[in-house]
């Protein structure tokens, strides 16, 4: 039987490595994975842009955001997968002034904070970190703008009516002073965490982190695979099997580090803390319970941001996937 030939695109994940290496196999799919390099982030950001604007790729890693707004507007051009390829924390990419005037979240009310994008997905889950650290959406002055360069981040949204733009990068509006804390997934210009002039508020950052996920029981999502529309009529017995091959990659990923710990010489004793605090498959594909809560809370949380003006199902989300997969 012949392979249906597929090409994605993402970023340099460890996770998916088994999967680009040819270790691991979708079934029925002769699956080509074009990789981003160095965990770049300006990578990153390029690839994403790209399997939106080209033909090149079939699909490939997006924003949740983006693919949210997309259910919205009823655009169908592309179809997403709950293959949850890019999962992190926020609460440590909180930076602050090193001599500045935040020194707790409780600090952060009344002062004035940089966002990188208003919708991107990152910007949902840390606004919901910020609520949970006990400061309200609208009790900060809000500054949207690209953080150390030009076009890190599209800001094609508009912005609501007490969201700024940010007048300079963000990094440097920090540093002098002209805003007082920040948001960012890429390391601001000027981050030292001895030296300055910009620190992270929680430089010990995983008790932070762990009492969101106690709190919450969510190990935030951003990313996901989408495939276009045009590929996924011609075969959308795919979806299925690329949430599988998805789910084996990352089984064949912690059984390459339980084997042979050796990324890090104390990752044989990290895994199992890691384990019993986030469970046995934190970073799990699919439609599970711990998901679906977790994509609740996105949108739920992207309503209150005024990104959405009326809420969207998990089933409206992935109405095409469940319709395909029978789930």
């Amino acid at each position: 039987m012949s392979r249906f030939a597929l090409h994605l695109a993402c970023a340099d994940y460890s996770r998916v490595m088994p999967l680009a290496a040819g270790i691991v196999r979708p079934e029925r799919i002769d699956l080509t994975l074009t990789l981003g390099r160095n965990g770049s982030w300006p990578d990153r950001a390029n690839i994403l842009a790209r399997i939106l604007r080209e033909n090149v790729f079939h699909g490939g890693e997006s924003s949740m955001g983006g693919h949210l707004l997309r259910v919205l507007r009823g655009d169908r051009s592309f179809v997403a997968l709950p293959v949850f390829i890019l999962r992190t924390f926020g609460e440590r990419d909180l930076y602050v002034a090193k001599d500045g005037p935040i020194r707790t979240a409780a600090d952060l009310i009344g002062k004035r904070m940089g966002l990188y994008s208003w919708v991107a997905s990152g910007a949902v889950w840390y606004r919901h970190a910020m609520v949970n650290l006990g400061v309200p959406l609208e009790a900060v002055e809000w500054w949207v703008g690209d953080v150390n360069a030009a076009g890190e981040t599209s800001h094609a949204a508009d912005l609501p009516e007490k969201v700024k733009k940010a007048p300079d990068f963000l990094s440097k509006l920090l540093a002098d002073g002209q805003i007082d804390a920040m948001w960012s997934p890429p390391r601001p210009n000027g981050f030292d965490p001895d030296n300055g002039p910009i620190t992270r508020l929680f430089p010990d950052f995983r008790p932070v982190e762990e009492t969101y996920f106690n709190t919450t029981g969510i190990f935030p999502m951003q990313h996901l695979i989408i495939l276009r529309r045009d590929v996924w009529d011609a075969a959308p017995w795919i979806g299925k099997s690329l949430v599988q091959a998805f789910q084996a990659s990352n089984a064949a990923f912690e059984a390459a580090q339980t084997g042979f710990p050796d990324a890090f010489p104390w990752m044989a004793a990290e895994i199992p803390d890691t384990r019993a605090i986030l469970g046995e498959d934190p970073y799990s594909h699919g439609l599970t319970d711990r998901n679906i809560h977790a994509l609740e809370t996105f949108i739920a949380q992207a309503l209150d941001a005024g990104i959405i003006d009326r809420s969207v199902s998990v089933d409206q989300y992935f109405a095409d996937y469940l319709r395909a997969s029978g789930e």
